[in-house]
């Protein structure tokens, strides 16, 4: 059979749409304003204990984009970073970016300096957004970048202001927080103390009003231009599946412990529930299972959004088991393969059966998902409606049915293209059709099985690492000769980096390349395990064979 039959008539089965459906709004910044419009006094974001509505959540973004068009004089198009953790602050900088068409660059605020140079200096980022923990790095990285505006919050910036003097005292007894002295550096909070008299930008349905970078197997960041229309197609195609046997989701609420600088999660709080009217718990820090938990406990919720490793250290935490679970609908999970045994185990404690999906940030993310009631648990789910897909062999000849081959997909949620990098766009879509690097197999139901990776990409709690980019980087140290790095399999978080090093210098440590991997790499993509070796295994052309290490 082939797979474009079978997946037809999966879909027809189970009620998933053969096209598109049609787009909600004809911007991102129409699919908010929609939701403040109709719905101001319902809750949009809670975050430590702090809850605003659209129309609250909007007053401020439009305060945000006063300071940031009349002080900064930022202009449509210009590209501004947002390097911070799940705080209120993050929708209110997005939201307020849209309104004047400034094109959002998600950052992670783990990066190292290194990371942070390379990504401002290829979006040519002239603004950004930063916690207070993470402003040395910003520090650091901004001579060496074109970055002009360093604006600074703190996690309580917007909380009330009794609340925020018992937490200034309290951290600074607590030696929390460090002081910042620069001049330089404008206060979050001197943006809301400007009035709402901007210029609102009319954006077009083929603005690129995002760019999300991704690693390349050349060891490089690609930024990824998002559309509106993109963005917006992609969530028309995940409702149209979501709404499969589940008829509450107007004016629900959802868990997002995910970071809104990764796709899954930006794509979900900023599409998908303003889309639904729908209230966002976010969680600042999820591997604070205490305190996570406890903020579980405080919201009913009837959606939660997560991934392999967080179900893994929620079910280990005994008071999650404590948790009321009486709302919970649907559970979905993306970013990295979801483990069966994880999967019942969810199930078991909780009463709702996770929803595996699979996308990739070219297609704004969503390729697939598995529909409520419809879930085949170890499958990435079916393609979402509109996404035409094809399972390919290596000369590009059609496999059929339950025959592994790379994935490659057609539909309106791909990207406009790497950003400045139309060669590796060229390699990436070919014919129209977005080469995923993934070999699958679909089988008689549609639904797609990932079964490799053609990349040696690893995936780290749902964060893809590159290997190519962390040998580069560890092939600066001094004393390495070479290096070769592979992901090893990790019951928690999917999988973690081992890193194999010949030295050039015999009085290497295994704590200093960890060190020096500390100070380049974010903590994820910091090596687990370093293996010294006086050789690698290589090709006959001279290329590691990674496979031989694994």
């Amino acid at each position: 059979m082939l797979v474009s039959e079978a997946i037809r008539k999966g879909r027809k089965k189970i009620g998933v749409a053969a096209d598109t459906p049609s787009l909600l709004a004809n911007s991102v910044l129409q699919l908010w304003t929609n939701a403040v419009s109709d719905s101001a006094s319902v809750p949009a974001f809670t975050c430590l204990g702090q809850t605003l509505s659209y129309g609250e959540t909007d007053q401020l973004a439009r305060r945000v984009a006063t300071f940031f068009q009349k002080e900064l004089k930022l202009k449509p198009g210009d590209r501004i970073a947002v390097q911070l953790p799940n705080i209120i602050q993050y929708p209110v900088v997005v939201i307020a970016a849209l309104k004047l068409g400034l094109i959002i660059v998600n950052v992670n605020p783990m990066y190292s300096t290194r990371e942070i140079v390379h990504q401002f200096n290829d979006a040519n980022v002239k603004t950004v957004v930063v916690l207070d923990q993470f402003y040395e790095t910003v520090k650091n990285a901004a001579p060496e970048t074109n970055i002009k505006n360093i604006i600074v919050t703190r996690p309580i910036d917007l909380l009330p202001s009794v609340k925020q003097q018992f937490l200034t005292l309290a951290m600074k007894a607590l030696g929390k927080r460090s002081v910042i002295r620069d001049k330089n550096v404008i206060w979050f909070k001197t943006l809301l103390k400007s009035g709402a008299s901007y210029s609102t930008y009319r954006s077009s349905i083929d603005d690129v009003f995002a760019l999300q970078y991704t690693g390349g197997t050349t060891g490089v960041s690609k930024g990824v231009k998002l559309t509106q229309k993109s963005l917006l197609a992609n969530v028309a195609q995940c409702l149209d599946v979501i709404k499969i046997n589940n008829d509450f989701l107007y004016c629900s609420t959802t868990i997002s412990p995910l970071p809104l600088y990764h796709i899954y999660a930006y794509a979900l709080c900023f599409g998908i529930l303003p889309a639904i009217r729908g209230h966002s718990v976010l969680i600042p820090d999820p591997r604070n299972t205490a305190s996570f938990v406890k903020v579980l406990k405080k919201n009913k919720f009837d959606i939660f959004c997560g991934l392999n490793s967080l179900f893994v250290s929620l079910l280990e935490y005994p008071e999650f088991k404590k948790i009321d679970f009486s709302k919970l609908k649907i559970t979905l999970s993306g970013g990295m393969a979801l483990m069966p045994a994880v999967a019942d185990q969810w199930a078991q404690v909780t009463g709702c059966q996770i929803s595996e999906g699979y996308g990739m940030t070219e297609a704004s993310p969503v390729i697939s998902m598995n529909p409520s009631g419809f879930q085949k648990i170890g499958s990435a789910g079916i393609p979402v409606a509109g996404t035409e897909v094809k399972v390919i062999d290596e000369s590009g000849a059609f496999k059929a049915v339950d025959h592994e081959g790379e994935l490659c997909i057609k539909g309106p949620q791909m990207m406009d293209g790497y950003w400045n990098d139309e060669e590796k766009t060229s390699k990436t879509i070919i014919d129209g059709w977005l080469h995923t690097g993934d070999i699958v197999k679909v089988d008689k139901d549609g639904f797609i099985t990932i079964v490799d990776r053609l990349k040696d990409m690893i995936i780290v709690s749902g964060f893809n690492v590159y290997p190519t980019e962390l040998e580069q980087t560890l092939t600066s140290h001094p004393m390495i000769a070479q290096c070769a790095a592979i992901g090893v399999k990790d019951r928690k978080s999917g999988e973690v980096v081992k890193m194999f090093v010949v030295k050039s210098d015999e009085s290497l440590t295994e704590k200093e390349v960890r060190d020096f991997c500390k100070e380049n790499m974010a903590p994820y993509k910091v090596p687990k395990t370093i293996e010294f070796r006086a050789s690698l295994p290589m090709s006959n052309v001279g290329k590691v064979l990674r496979k031989e290490l694994q």
